[in-house]
């Protein structure tokens, strides 16, 4: 990685780890098509420090599923149509512009002229091209393929020039140019060489240094300090510019903390460690409200997520895999009415009240009152009843022995575990909850706390686990996003992965569903297509599902530009705007 030689060490961001200063942006040149924000104003210079509770798995945006992966990535890198996080409305990117056909089949995208990598390398439509290719594929799966897939068939990507590419899709895609947001554009020229060879899945790994990675985000990789944080620099080749037309990002660096627990991300919060939180539970939020004045910080309730959390069970295929204990507890994961008893005896009113402080909302489907244009209203909510679970659980040839604990039709007591991940507060806090809950029944339910990463290996490769508390969604209110959680074939399809075809009758109807609103342009008919979908979800339930929190973030005052929003990511989708203030705002408050 280059390094500035005649620019001085600035202020260390951890004690006894200090620095060099990020290269300053470049003046605009000749030809570059920047784009210009005119409602966006700051000051150059600073760092701010963001506290996570785990590490990254990967730097690699084709291949990454965990959340802050996404996070650090998405600062690296830039797609050709963006979601505005705020106003959830598309706008222009890395292409300047488009045209979809009439019959909404076609797109046809003009992309910037002039602009660049954070290596210096130009960007152009090879570009674009190879990253489709790679996107589409099917050897490297990617989360993102089952968007691309329509009908079985990819969509056709075409150069026209150097700064204009189409793409002809199979049938007209319901979600138009949304579809472009959340598929970062690849560097050919750093990537083609280990793509052809095979092995793409496992470049851009943690371990990758700064020079062998580039984007065309706002950012690029500064360092890697395995256990302690990642730190990013401003890309000063990025191609957006202010009110001023100055080259955005404001900030010189950007570090990402990894601190392990959410109460560690709010005690260093405190203490002015870090200068940005989300993802925060009503309890330490309020706490941080009682602590406001003290802090001087800017907090922001922006109401229901479109986050789900859920109770995942194992229902996957373990041939081969030696794990005969858990393969004979899905004997009871695999009975409908099981699942309705323990949907039945969670008491989602006390999660809300318990786990989100009320700053939160039950859920008994996969949409929630955070989404207005996509939920179903006519979703039953059920409240919970104890007598329902019995019955059901009664009617499925489950008894309780003489000590009072479930037992199955061979006698067999009802015992099993649900792993989660120990550093996120609210889901340990949701899976002793369950496990209160079940214990009515006479079940024997043990909380496992996994560390993120571990957990994450468990459910996506290994298999190795009964039950999971898991959370999945905020990325867009659209459906389309959830392509790979509910065709029986996507990365995302956690109850049963790498499936061939759909286990069920009504995963097929799902299926169908699914492929079917993607394509209907119409959106009262595919309304009512989604409609269908979430009651078969709700009706068969893959997932117990038990809330979603409100969106809850925190910004140290000194933090210009501070602006959360309910998609994701909640405090950094702007993270090329925001900037240190050098003197605090009288005004800053809770909203």
């Amino acid at each position: 990685m280059k390094l500035i030689a005649h620019l001085t060490l600035h202020v260390c961001l951890l004690a006894g780890i200090c620095f060099a200063a990020a290269p300053a942006p470049e003046a605009a040149k000749p030809g570059e098509e920047l784009a210009r924000d005119a409602d966006v104003s700051g000051q150059y210079g600073g760092h701010l420090t963001i506290g996570q509770r785990s590490e990254p798995k990967t730097l690699n945006p084709v291949t990454a599923t965990d959340a802050v992966s996404r996070e650090v990535i998405g600062r690296l890198m830039a797609d050709l149509i963006d979601i505005n996080r705020s106003t959830q409305q598309t706008e222009p990117a890395l292409a300047k512009s488009w045209k979809m056909s009439a019959d909404g089949k076609t797109f046809t995208l003009q992309l910037r002229k002039g602009i660049r990598f954070s290596d210096g390398y130009p960007f152009d439509a090879d570009d674009v091209l190879f990253s489709f290719k790679v996107y589409m594929d099917e050897a490297v799966d990617s989360p993102q393929r089952d968007l691309l897939i329509i009908d079985g068939k990819p969509m056709q990507v075409t150069k026209l020039d150097q700064y204009t590419v189409r793409f002809v899709l199979p049938r007209p895609y319901a979600a138009g140019e949304r579809l472009f947001d959340g598929l970062a554009m690849l560097p050919r020229h750093l990537l083609e060489k280990p793509y052809r060879e095979g092995h793409f899945a496992q470049t851009w790994g943690l371990n990758v240094a700064p020079g062998e990675i580039a984007g065309l985000g706002p950012f690029r990789l500064k360092q890697y300090t395995p256990g302690q944080q990642i730190v990013v620099e401003r890309n000063p080749y990025y191609w957006k510019v202010d009110a001023e037309n100055r080259r955005l990002p404001y900030l010189d660096e950007l570090a990402f903390l990894f601190v392990g627990t959410e109460d560690a991300q709010v005690m260093r919060f405190e203490a002015g460690e870090t200068d940005m939180i989300s993802r925060l539970s009503a309890e330490n939020y309020n706490l941080l409200v009682r602590e406001k004045s003290r802090m001087d910080s800017q907090l922001a309730d922006m109401g229901p997520s479109l986050e789900y959390n859920f109770l995942l069970f194992n229902l996957n295929d373990l041939s081969g895999k030696k794990l005969d204990e858990v393969a004979r507890k899905q004997t009871w994961f695999r009975d409908l009415k099981f699942r309705q008893a323990i949907s039945a005896a969670v008491d989602r009113e006390s999660i809300v009240r318990l786990v989100y402080g009320s700053r939160g909302a039950a859920l008994w489907g996969n949409v929630g009152p955070g989404n207005k244009l996509w939920v179903d209203q006519n979703l039953p909510h059920p409240q919970r009843s104890l007598e329902t679970a019995r019955q059901l659980l009664k009617s499925a040839g489950y008894s309780w022995n003489p000590a009072g604990l479930l037992v199955d039709a061979a006698g067999r007591p009802v015992e099993f575990s649900i792993v989660t991940s120990s550093s996120n507060s609210q889901r340990m806090k949701m899976a002793t909850l369950v496990q209160d809950d079940l214990s009515h029944l006479g079940m024997q339910v043990h909380v496992v706390p996994l560390e993120f990463r571990a957990m994450i290996d468990r459910i996506f490769q290994t298999f190795d686990y009964d039950t999971a508390i898991m959370g999945l969604g905020g990325g867009d209110a659209d459906p389309n996003p959830e392509m790979n959680v509910w065709t029986f074939n996507g990365t995302s399809h956690l109850w049963h992965l790498n499936e061939t075809e759909p286990a069920t009758a009504w995963e097929r109807e799902l299926d169908q569903l699914m492929q079917q609103q993607m394509v209907t342009l119409d959106y009262a008919k595919r309304k009512q297509l989604y409609d269908r979908a979430q009651q078969l979800i709700s009706d068969n339930l893959p997932f117990v599902f038990l809330g979603t929190p409100n969106i809850l973030a925190g910004a140290n005052v000194r933090v210009g530009n501070f602006h959360p929003a309910v998609l994701d990511p909640y405090t950094l989708w702007n993270a090329d705007e925001l900037y240190v203030r050098s003197s605090a705002p009288q005004n800053a408050g809770v909203r």
